[in-house]
């Protein structure tokens, strides 16, 4: 039950960074270079956005993990 809890909480922040966080973030990382290519720009725009939505996909497991941790399997007494 603890890694279903900890799945469920891993997709939603992933969808809460993809949401709120990716598009601005991924934005601002690719102003911060010079480009000599409209190519460069996107990939640097593409990797911010994945990072960000692997760092929000982590940051749910975690904390799904934690929520989870009362809901672990514990021995049964015969």
């Amino acid at each position: 039950m603890r890694y279903l809890v900890a799945i469920v909480f891993a997709i939603v922040g992933a969808a809460l960074a993809m949401h709120f966080l990716s598009g601005p973030v991924s934005n601002w990382a690719a102003l911060q270079f010079k480009f000599e290519s409209s190519d460069e720009a996107e990939n640097i725009n593409q990797l911010a956005f994945m990072a960000v939505n692997l760092a929000g996909l982590i940051v749910g497991w975690t904390i799904g993990w934690a929520v989870g941790t009362p809901l672990r399997d514990t021995p049964r007494s015969k």
